[in-house]
């Protein structure tokens, strides 16, 4: 089956999309990356969203435009990826703008989780004219998961096992990682876990927004951090925030790490020249990953041997840097080095999901995101205009 994945994350960049041929059992899936394709949102729009995540008041009519926007940019990259509409199926992550985890007294769940993926399921479906699978969160957040990460499970289909056990790293707006058992040994049966570890890009890039006085965005090839210096008493303290200490299942966003939190860290780097701080940043989104890889050692389990790294954040250099000097004895690669698109990879998750929808097949893992039991995936919407509506006759004592 032919499947486009769609998917746009926390940076709210723009929208990656693939188009991918999936065949076999859904357990050990044969894919094939067939096309692939981005499209950037305008810097107007990526403002708009970022306002919402960080809960900026808006009118419901506001919001209400914003989703229909999205979910034309989200076709638009369907389309530029798959322009002659051969796929049978589509799976859109949409557009995240809040996240809340759920909250827990020990065992006992105290509140549940929700999360918001901004999207107009039916218009996509009607615009691509194809079943669209969506709202891949809701299932797992029901079942008192944290909804993240829901790539674990994806990636250890996508990418397999390997010698020892895999460490695969997604540097987007927030850093996650998957745990991937290794192919043979004692280890072999064991859960593949998962969680989000802290930021990725987004106080970088708000960093530099900030410095730029907007006219920056990202810091390109790493060249403002590594023209600045790492404060690394600062950093120390960082680590010691109660997030970065908590054990999995956990998940987060721009509503832990976001502007406000950016502004409270500068106010903790008193000053420093702008380049000092964004070199900070790179250093402590590397640092809180190589944090959590010897914390999986002090909670049992073994190290990974090697980290590979996907997301928009394996294109900085000095973000690269970091992590090879901080994460001792282990290999750092990128994702392509084994097949696996580093910019797609996101997007070649949520078409498999999409499939694994479509075949049935569960999603998620308790282990990962703590629900009480694995769940199917993903909320199917058909194209309005190819339903055929059979009217009912009305039967009296019925």
């Amino acid at each position: 089956m032919r499947v486009v994945g769609l998917m746009s994350g926390t940076s709210a960049d723009g929208v990656d999309a693939v188009l991918v041929r999936f065949s076999g059992s859904p357990q050990c899936p044969r894919w094939s990356l067939l096309q692939q394709a981005s499209v950037p949102y305008p810097a107007s729009l990526q403002e708009r969203i970022l306002a919402v995540g960080q809960g900026e008041p808006h009118s419901a009519a506001t919001l209400l435009e914003l989703a229909e926007t999205i979910t034309d940019y989200q076709a638009a990259a369907a389309k530029a990826c798959d322009p002659d509409g051969t796929a049978a199926l589509v799976g859109c992550h949409g557009q995240t703008v809040w996240h809340r985890p759920p909250e827990r007294n020990g065992q006992d769940l105290t509140r549940r989780g929700a999360s918001w993926q901004m999207l107009q399921a039916p218009l996509l479906a009607e615009l691509l004219q194809r079943p669209v699978v969506h709202d891949f969160r809701a299932a797992d957040l029901a079942l008192g998961g944290q909804g993240a990460p829901l790539v674990p499970m994806a990636d250890a289909a996508l990418l397999g096992a390997g010698p020892g056990w895999r460490a695969l790293l997604n540097l987007g707006g927030i850093a996650n990682l998957t745990l991937i058992p290794p192919q043979q040994g004692p280890d072999r049966q064991a859960a593949v876990v998962g969680w989000d570890c802290g930021p990725a890009n987004t106080l970088i890039d708000l960093a530099v927004e900030h410095f730029s006085s907007g006219q920056q965005r990202v810091d390109r090839n790493g060249e403002r951090a590594a023209a600045g210096r790492v404060d690394e008493a600062v950093l120390q303290r960082w680590l010691q925030e109660p997030y970065l200490q908590q054990p999995p299942p956990k998940s987060t966003g721009r509503e832990l790490f976001g502007r406000s939190d950016l502004q409270r860290r500068l106010a903790m780097l008193r000053h420093q020249p702008a380049n000092d701080c964004i070199a900070t940043l790179t250093a402590f989104t590397a640092a809180v990953v190589a944090q959590d890889l010897e914390q999986v050692v002090h909670r049992g389990r073994p190290k990974p041997v090697e980290l590979v790294v996907a997301g928009g954040g394996c294109h900085n250099p000095v973000l690269m840097k970091q992590l090879e000097q901080r994460c001792r004895g282990l290999r750092v690669r990128r994702s392509d080095e084994l097949a696996l698109p580093a910019s797609s990879r996101e997007a070649l998750v949520f078409a498999l999901l999409a499939w694994w929808h479509h075949c049935k097949h569960p999603g998620n893992a308790p282990a990962v995101t703590g629900a009480t039991q694995p769940s199917v995936l993903g909320v199917s919407v058909q194209p309005p205009g190819r339903q055929r509506f059979q009217p009912r006759r009305f039967q009296p004592g019925r």
